[in-house]
């Protein structure tokens, strides 16, 4: 029987038209046709929301199930985006409807009611995420025609779909949303009860009343769902129920039918009326059923044969949800579109492969697409071909087996979760893997057919798929070969993929945008194992993890620490429970959690800890905390003065805090400005970025909202000043040029090759950088990755460089072996001509304020003149650096000083009489509620609020605990936020003694963080042993 099964699987999969990828199989009979159906479960929780993500990519169709009681909550809402994203179209399954009947108890005409809001509920986001989608469509189409005006050329028979790219007409008015949203008339929507049994869409209604009522299924079909009603005596279906007063016809017809058999079964237990329904519905139970002393044993044996579930939710599947041949253009241009790159501006071969995605061919000479979503790790034994046959274990029963090692028992093996987009997959089939960063251009330069022996092309190797499996479920059947359409499992890719892969055997094929993950790893811990001698297992373990869990990070830290970061509380702990029994399969300890932090500086407040106005006390007591030396000056209004030990170069560093719109923008556009910084790169290295038109735009749009976000006298032609931005070059702070007479081109200098400004002009702006540049962005960059008060990574800070002094001595007694020869090949970055020196290190003398002596200035031009002898990376330039380093922090410590926090947004549903519990916890976990709403039609009330995630460690936990399981919340990484006490505070005026005393003895947040970071760290804590001894104890009393 299960080989007539698997054939007949293997017959539906070479018909793409009838497969439908929703990794359990099942095989549908639907009216004339024979569906193949790959149904991809994935979890719930928020925290593995990365499982969502894998599983999506390879479908077509999602079946999205809300909860009748509790509505769109959070998760809901990620799964409809994450849907929308991948350019999937949905269908709606309304589940748990029994609870509206035996715990809400409400009416029919209530529970329709309240099922009427579900459904608008779900329609507003599906609505916001088209509206937010035709927007910015429109923007884009509007940007583009603007650029085509300017050029005079508008070429629409250039480019494939040019139709849609000019057609700058599209608005909201006119986009076309009738498939979009669920509504039952459309059959995209299914009432359910699975632990009943029953489920129904409002054709199967249509169908049973058609036939009673002698109305036509397809009117029936336009007015069981909405505002119709039945006039008796007419014996038509008229408008208006709700102003009339009358029952709608749902209600009537459906759901009055339902109530009425949960009463007679459930509640009275009426024998009677039971058996004139069963009669009815022409459904017969058996007797054990009929006597079972649990009348839900009954009810589920009857609506599992009056309503099946299963048939109204596979139908709906087989109706509603696309086939592999209905992918959409657009799916596919956004597939192909990686990175900074537009579709349009790919290879002409890498588009022509555009025709083998809709086409969904299995022909022979069709490319070979494959995409693997994710790893997943099976026992050996379980692999099919590992399996003994019935007969083969029977003969072998009675002959004594060889012991195997331990090792050899548990060995595993991992199996790739793919799906074919074209071509047929076979056995031993060989293939290319194309690394997140592979350019089919160079690609195309370099290869044409797939072999053992590549040439050394960058981020492009060669596998080969040892083995092709079916995957039933939690047992797998070898299949010979996998057509265009399917889903599988892939083995023999361990060694080549990590944790997802483009498969193709076209080099012209552009690896697929990442996976989009909506929770955040933000929970580290750092895992050792309990016995040492067991490390080589921990660190293999750890490696098979990172390769299993789609979102599990592993790092090893600079102190040795192997560190797992995890998207949450309950997701660490699924992922510490893997490492002890299936990957590392060792004894584990894991350290607490090691919550990340920033640091960053405010405006000096005006008022204290007690709402006092301050003055000018504030400014004075955080300016005396750093202290002056003959190397290092602060001068009063917060400009760090510092030289390096050789005394050879001089820097002034101020700190100035970023706007927080600012911070937010820098944060949010950390791929463009990685982009930005290595178009920087390639330019000084005499290379050429090829950027699209779209990133460029990108890239002018940035430009231009840090413009408009920077204004006021202090950020003058700020945005045209920005040096470098850090840490690692691109997060949200920023290096500011304020050296007077330094002109060195700004980062954005890229863009302005669109207007015209081609080598000569780059030539000219790279003669304009001066020597040690590079140093001065170093020091910034390490200043910026560990701040001052514990190491962590700073954010919105802007450290403007006001003075950069050079001061080499006339007479060079040595130079670290430059020959005439290195010196020419310095001539690239030496900085200026000595003529543009002398100007611009006397400018800077100028600048750098009245201490400096005519004999300086005049070293520093014998010194500039000497510019082409200068090593760019010898010693000197690490003093720079340090310099610089050292300048920057003193100067975020001459401002006052804050620590930022990750927040979690908390959603909570509770009841009315555990309100107040959820309120206690929240205030004891320094938790803030934003809003607080009451859910219509129920008791249930909504919280949201924002949590440290320093403190949400055991606060689902405890929150169960103290409403009896009435809330559950829900956590998800919102943004950092700024924690309003200084750290280093203590009380200074006469009213904050007398409001916290004279120890202060009030815990001071910021401060208990800052010192558990530095102390998980190894460094010096301030603290004392023992504080505030007013009475002496001894041996002889202990008082």
């Amino acid at each position: 029987v299960l080989l007539n099964f698997l054939d007949k699987i293997k017959a539906l999969q070479k018909n793409p038209a009838n497969v439908r990828n929703l990794c359990i199989l099942a095989h549908v009979d639907h009216g004339e046709k024979d569906y193949l159906i790959n149904l991809i479960d994935s979890p719930g929780h928020v925290d593995f929301s990365s499982e969502v993500s894998t599983a999506v990519r390879l479908c077509d169709g999602a079946i999205v199930i809300v909860d009748a009681v509790e509505g769109v909550c959070p998760q809901t809402q990620a799964v409809l985006r994450q849907a929308w994203l991948e350019n999937i179209r949905p269908v709606l399954v309304i589940n748990k409807i029994d609870r509206l009947i035996m715990e809400l108890k409400l009416t029919s005409q209530e529970a329709y009611t309240h099922l009427q809001k579900i459904l608008e509920q779900v329609n507003a986001v599906t609505g916001s995420l088209f509206t937010s989608k035709v927007l910015e469509d429109r923007a884009v189409k509007e940007e583009r025609a603007e650029e085509d005006k300017e050029e005079g050329d508008i070429k629409p028979a250039e480019c494939p779909g040019s139709e849609q790219v000019y057609d700058w007409s599209a608005g909201l008015e006119d986009s076309d949303d009738s498939q979009l949203y669920f509504s039952p008339d459309q059959g995209n929507v299914v009432f359910a009860s699975a632990i009943d049994g029953w489920g129904f869409s409002i054709q199967q209604f249509a169908q049973i009343h058609s036939q009673r009522m002698g109305i036509r299924a397809e009117v029936l079909l336009k007015t069981l769902w909405g505002d119709f009603y039945l006039n008796a005596k007419a014996k038509k279906i008229m408008k208006g129920a709700h102003a009339k007063g009358k029952k709608p016809l749902f209600v009537q017809l459906v759901l009055d039918n339902i109530w009425s058999l949960y009463d007679a079964v459930v509640t009275r237990r009426d024998k009677e009326k039971i058996e004139k329904m069963m009669m009815s519905l022409g459904v017969k139970v058996m007797t054990r059923d009929s006597r079972h002393s649990d009348p839900k044993v009954l009810l589920s044996a009857i609506c599992s044969q009056w309503l099946p579930v299963s048939q109204a939710v596979l139908f709906m599947v087989c109706d509603k949800l696309p086939s592999p041949l209905d992918m959409t253009s657009e799916r596919i241009e956004r597939l192909m579109s990686v990175g900074a790159r537009r579709f349009h501006s790919l290879p002409l071969q890498t588009q022509e492969l555009k025709t083998a995605f809709m086409q969904c061919s299995s022909d022979d000479t069709a490319p070979v697409i494959v995409f693997v979503s994710k790893m997943f790790m099976v026992d050996a034994k379980a692999l099919p071909q590992n399996k003994q046959s019935e007969g083969v274990s029977g003969q072998m029963q009675g002959l004594p087996l060889k012991a195997k090692p331990e090792e050899e028992e548990e060995k595993e093996t991992f199996v790739a979760f793919a799906r074919v987009y074209s071509g047929v997959v076979r056995r031993g089939q060989k293939v290319f893997v194309m690394g997140p960063k592979y350019d089919p251009a160079q690609g195309l330069r370099m290869v044409r057919i797939v072999s053992a022996c590549l040439p050394p092309v960058p981020h492009l190797a060669c596998c080969t798929m040892d083995s092709l499996y079916l995957l039933m479920g939690r047992e797998l059947e070898e299949l010979e070969e996998v057509p265009s359409g399917n889903v599988l499992g892939i083995g023999g890719l361990e060694e080549c993929v990590l944790k997802s892969a483009t498969l193709s055997t076209s080099p012209a094929l552009p690896p697929f945008i990442p996976l989009n993950f909506e929770a955040t790893p933000i929970v580290r811990v750092a895992i050792e194992p309990k016995h040492p001698s067991e490390m080589p297992k921990l660190v293999r373990g750890m490696r098979l993890l990172n390769q299993a869990d789609p979102c599990a990070e592993v790092l090893i830290q600079e102190t040795g620490e192997h560190v797992l970061v995890t998207a949450g509380e309950v997701h660490l702990q699924r992922c510490l429970d893997d490492l002890r029994e299936r990957f590392a399969k060792i004894e584990i300890s894991a350290s607490k959690p090691i919550i990340p932090f920033r640091e960053t500086v405010i405006r000096p407040p005006k008022v204290d800890m007690v709402n006092e106005d301050l003055g000018k006390q504030q400014k004075v007591a955080v300016i005396h905390q750093v202290k002056e030396s003959d190397t290092l000056h602060l001068d009063p209004s917060g400009l760090v003065t510092l030289t390096t030990p050789n005394r050879q170069a001089t820097v002034g560093v101020r700190a100035i805090p970023l706007p927080e719109e600012v911070t937010l923008l820098l944060e949010g556009s950390a791929d463009l400005i990685r982009t930005l910084e290595q178009a920087g790169q390639a330019q000084r290295e005499g290379r050429t970025l090829d950027m699209s038109t779209w990133t460029l735009d990108a890239l002018m749009v940035l430009k231009s909202r840090l413009e408009v976000l920077l204004q006021g006298r202090k950020w003058r032609n700020a945005v045209d000043r920005i040096w470098a931005f850090g840490p690692r070059r691109y997060g949200p702070n920023i290096l500011l040029n304020s050296v007077e007479g330094y002109q060195r081109p700004s980062v954005w200098h890229c863009l302005e090759r669109e207007k015209g400004e081609k080598e000569g002009g780059a030539k000219a702006e790279a003669s304009a950088i001066r020597d040690f540049d590079n140093s001065v962005v170093s020091g910034f960059q390490l200043a910026t990755l560990s701040g001052p008060m514990c190491e962590e990574p700073l954010m919105g800070v802007c450290f403007s460089v006001e003075r950069w002094d050079m001061n080499f001595p006339t007479q060079r007694t040595h130079l670290d072996s430059v020959t005439e020869k290195d010196s020419n090949s310095l001539d690239a970055s030496v900085s200026e001509s000595p003529g543009e020196a002398v100007g611009q290190q006397g400018a800077s003398g100028k600048a750098g304020g009245a201490g400096e002596t005519p004999s300086q200035a005049e070293g520093a031009m014998a010194g500039a003149s000497h510019g082409r002898l200068v090593d760019c990376y010898g010693p000197f330039s690490g003093q720079l650096i340090a310099a610089v380093k050292e300048a920057c922090r003193h100067a975020f410590q001459a401002k006052p000083q804050r620590l930022m926090a990750a927040m979690y947004t908390c959603e909570i549903m509770a009841t009315a009489e555990v309100l107040g519990r959820v309120y206690g916890v929240l205030g004891k976990r320094e938790g803030r509620v934003l809003q607080e709403e009451m859910k219509e039609g129920t008791e249930m009330f909504i919280i949201k609020a924002v949590l440290p995630v320093a403190e949400s460690f055991g606060f689902a936990d405890e929150i169960r605990k103290r409403t009896s399981g009435l809330a559950s919340p829900q956590l998800v990484f919102s943004h950092w936020e700024v924690i309003s006490s200084d750290p280093s505070w203590v009380p200074t005026t006469e009213e904050e003694y007398l409001h916290f005393g004279e120890k202060a003895d009030s815990a001071n947040q910021a401060l208990k963080y800052m010192n558990g970071v530095r102390r998980r760290k190894g460094l010096y804590v301030e603290e004392k042993i023992v504080e505030h001894g007013e009475k002496q104890r001894t041996l002889s009393k202990n008082k």
